[in-house]
């Protein structure tokens, strides 16, 4: 190994912030010549920036080692054929690329693996002698993001860590589980990253089981929701605490005559002055468009005081997208009286022919008493009991969680709170092996479906995480374990060269990647640079070396500076690195 000099390094700083970039990972990565960006979101990896890559895969790797998972590479390029058996063709829409080759056959640019993988095993596997077995790849992914935003956080290309593993039953489905979610808690702390894991909704990917790591970062766009006991929820999967009333002395419902907006700020102002006290139940028209185009219309009831969430309320319909429905939807359905809508027209109480079904919010508990609208324009109806006077078609989570709402677990008042989702597990079971037709040869001679877990690190995001956490009013400050170089040593004098490459040699002979600033800049511009830059150490060699043949030795994330003598330098500073090694393996980074 031999030091690299900033003069050759194919990098330009830049000391003003990119116009175009709104967070400050995304901006250092862009001022510090780690990556450039070359269309919305995709950007292109300089030398720096594939440094702190294969650091990060170089982790990956290694624990991915340690529970004995094999590394592969497929194909980003696959024909429509392998998706479709699952479906997933139709069900991703306009979230992938899709393209067509010179003979007109359908093609995409793969968002997962999920299915070539299955294929691909399949192919080579067929007794149950040969399982488990866990397959993974570090490849790049696509996904035609309809607004890629935060650098490398949501791209349109992307690196994604994927990884398999085929069981022959449910218990060696979750003995894999378990090693790989310990594996990715490894992978985070040893590479300084804060996490929290959150029970997951498997969307499109299927499965049962699921839990996301998220960073805890203010420009996340997960919301997740944490309880006193410390368990987190992605709002998507977490699920209302159930309740029952009693109802049996509830008086039979009547009906009012009410303001004609059909607002619920004039319904709850009306019912104010005339001294009504009653929970409002609003209905909502949604139309609920299905993978294949076609539209559908329905209802969803909530209180009054919750708005509606259809990220939540898509997450229980899946793979049905919900959007408000629109006066043009509303046509076929005369009997929705717009602002009025109530419970007799929908769900199962309704005599329509051409029914639209009910769906109702989780907050509202079984014989509890509400004020809606009594599907005729200006009138609402009191006293309407769920469970006495009207049903649904399905309970369903569709409101916005709030906080202060109580956690499934009993423990306390949630708290919302927002990340960065950098990894995932899934428990797929046996959605892809049957849908796709693998099965192994058992103990007993016959076929036997195999069980099937698909796990996830965005390695990219990962990247950008990293940055985000890491990094002060002057740059990066990058973890040991990432940095591109360990040690960035400065020439802050030119009669100081020699002494900087007689260090940078002795660094790199200690196991220390090193960077050694030899440019033709004032140490003022050399000293921003590093800053920049964020190596964990940075060695200066200028005026005590001059004056006393002293190196000045830097700790970047803490500041602290120390005076070494220039022929014990190089041990000092590998002192410095073992201790932030030991630093990381030792923190406690899960939150």
């Amino acid at each position: 190994m031999r030091p690299a000099h900033f003069s050759s390094l194919f990098a330009r700083t830049m000391r003003d912030d990119p116009t175009d970039e709104n967070v400050a990972s995304a901006k250092l990565l862009v001022r510090g010549g780690y990556v450039r960006k070359m269309a919305p979101g995709v950007f292109a990896w300089l030398p720096l920036g594939l440094k702190v890559l294969k650091n990060v895969e170089k982790v990956i790797r290694e624990e991915m080692a340690g529970i004995g998972a094999q590394e592969v590479h497929l194909p980003a390029l696959l024909p429509k054929s392998v998706y479709s058996p699952t479906g997933r063709w139709d069900e991703y829409g306009d979230n992938i690329f899709k393209l067509k080759d010179r003979h007109g056959a359908d093609y995409l640019l793969a968002p997962t693996h999920e299915e070539p993988f299955t294929l691909l095993a399949k192919d080579l596997l067929s007794s149950y002698k040969e399982l488990p077995l866990t397959l993974y790849q570090i490849q790049t992914k696509y996904r035609d993001e309809a607004r890629p935003r935060a650098g490398l956080i949501r791209g349109r290309e992307f690196i994604m860590k994927d990884a398999y593993s085929f069981s022959l039953d449910e218990e060696g489905m979750k003995e894999c589980y378990v090693e790989e979610r310990e594996a990715y808690e490894r992978v985070f702390r040893r590479l300084g990253v804060s996490y929290v894991v959150v029970r997951a909704f498997s969307g499109p990917m299927g499965g049962s089981e699921s839990e996301e790591f998220l960073c805890p970062l203010e420009i996340g766009e997960d919301t997740f929701v944490q309880a006193p006991s410390g368990r987190a929820w992605n709002v998507e999967a977490l699920k209302t605490p159930a309740k029952e009333e009693d109802f049996s002395s509830l008086p039979l419902p009547r009906e009012i005559q009410t303001p004609l907006d059909g607002s619920i700020s004039s319904l709850e102002a009306f019912l104010k002055e005339k001294g009504i006290s009653s929970p409002l139940l609003k209905n909502i028209a949604v139309s609920l468009k299905a993978p294949d185009g076609k539209k559908t219309l329905a209802v969803v009831g909530l209180p009054g005081d919750r708005q509606l969430d259809l990220k939540r309320l898509e997450a229980c319909l899946a793979p049905l997208e919900a959007s408000i429905a629109e006066e043009a939807d509303l046509k076929a359905h005369p009997e929705l009286v717009k602002g009025f809508i109530g419970v007799t027209k929908v769900g199962p109480q309704s005599s329509q022919d051409a029914k639209c079904p009910y769906f109702l919010d989780a907050h509202v508990a079984r014989g509890s008493a509400w004020c809606t609208g009594s599907d005729k324009e200006g009138f609402h109806t009191l006293g309407l009991v769920y469970g006495r006077d009207f049903e649904c078609d399905k309970v369903v989570e569709a409101a916005q969680i709030k906080e202060g709402d109580l956690s499934p677990d009993g423990s306390g008042e949630l708290s919302i709170e927002r990340g960065v989702e950098i990894g995932q597990v899934f428990q797929l079971g046996l959605k892809y092996s049957r849908s796709m037709g693998f099965k192994v040869t058992g103990a007993s001679r016959g076929p036997k479906d195999v069980w099937m877990g698909s796990y996830g690190i965005g390695v990219s995001r990962l990247i950008a995480c990293i940055a985000e956490s890491h990094r002060d009013e002057k740059g990066l400050v990058w973890p040991i374990s990432a940095a591109p170089f360990k040690v960035h040593v400065i020439s802050a004098r030119k009669e100081c060269r020699e002494e900087c490459e007689r260090l940078g040699r002795e660094t790199c002979r200690l196991g220390l990647e090193t960077l050694i600033d030899d440019r033709d800049e004032s140490a003022g511009v050399k000293f921003a640079d590093a800053d920049l830059l964020g190596s964990p150490i940075i060695a200066i060699v200028g005026r005590e070396y001059m004056e006393r043949g002293a190196i000045e030795i830097k700790v970047r994330e803490s500041g602290e500076v120390r005076k070494a003598p220039s022929q014990e330098a190089a041990k000092e500073i590998l002192a410095y690195a073992e201790a932030l090694r030991s630093a990381l393996l030792q923190g406690a980074c899960l939150e």
